[in-house]
């Protein structure tokens, strides 16, 4: 995979998207180090039996929950 800094990235940014667009995918470096990953995103189904399907099945009354607790009621953790 093709690294890119920041720098690159900042002056011809258009040009690296283009690539990604393309499929091509690159790392993109920070003052010489890996930061982040650029690369096609591509069709992406959802599976099914995601649980965010279910939360109407799973939802009960009472006061709102926070991000992270429905994180743990519907993925576990």
């Amino acid at each position: 995979m093709k690294s890119v800094s920041m720098l690159e990235f900042r002056k011809d940014a258009e040009r690296v998207l283009q690539q990604v667009i393309k499929g091509r995918s690159f790392v993109l470096t920070y003052r010489g180090k890996a930061v982040a990953r650029l690369e096609p995103l591509g069709r992406q189904s959802i599976d099914p039996d995601d649980p965010i399907y279910r939360l109407t099945e799973i939802a009960e009354s009472g006061g709102a929950l926070t991000n992270e607790e429905i994180d743990k009621i519907v993925y576990g953790g």
